[in-house]
């Protein structure tokens, strides 16, 4: 639903429970935005090395899918998937990287936040306030295998924030006034929890579940 739910922070959680059964798995790209606790844990993972551009004079760095490829594994993290790609890169957007590496027969996992589901986004505007400017299309959500809702309550994601567990903290007042207040937060959450609802429900319709749960008021 929001920045600092523990998307990444899971997603590497799994991974080590999926390398310890003995799948191939590398780290396509992480992003820890500094976070300690989600550093530590990538620890005891293959990370592949980022491509290192220099633009004007600064250097900047993506992933690099070319040597995903070479490396050949079978489960590749990849993190923040609405990402958009330095100019010049092959591909525009990071989730372009990851339809070349589904396309070449590997496993994905990847990190997104409701506000950057294409349709979704309007909405989200309306709710927050904030327009996101980098979005996957719907169909990357529709053709996932999985889709898995990383929950947590809006008070316990400002608690994070306050900690200094999401921003630095000359950023926290702000967001705490803005995009993280509990009315948003709260109104993101029954979004998330409703995508995910809406994915379940139409696998049932389509016979690939048996489920009798109906809405009531």
């Amino acid at each position: 639903m929001s920045p600092g739910v523990g998307k990444t922070y899971r997603m590497l959680d799994e991974a080590h429970r999926l390398k310890a059964e003995g799948i191939d798995v590398v780290i396509g790209y992480l992003e820890t935005h500094g976070r300690v606790e989600t550093a530590q844990k990538s620890v005891g993972l293959e990370i592949i090395p980022r491509l290192e551009t220099t633009r004007q004079g600064v250097k900047m760095t993506e992933m690099d899918t070319d040597a995903i490829l070479q490396r050949s594994p079978q489960l590749i993290l990849v993190d923040e998937l609405a990402h958009t790609n330095i100019p010049d890169s092959p591909r525009e957007k990071r989730y372009q990287d990851v339809e070349v590496l589904l396309d070449s027969g590997f496993d994905v996992h990847s990190t997104v936040n409701i506000q950057h589901i294409e349709s979704l986004n309007d909405l989200v505007a309306q709710i927050t306030g904030v327009v996101v400017r980098e979005r996957i299309p719907d169909r990357l959500i529709e053709e996932a295998d999985e889709v898995v809702v990383v929950d947590v309550t809006p008070e316990t994601l400002q608690e994070r924030l306050r900690e200094g567990k999401i921003y630095a903290p000359e950023k926290i007042n702000q967001a705490l006034d803005n995009f993280f207040q509990r009315r948003h937060l709260v109104a993101l959450r029954e979004l998330a929890l409703r995508e995910v609802a809406d994915n379940i429900e139409e696998d049932a319709i389509e016979g690939k579940v048996s489920c009798n749960i109906h809405e009531r008021v």
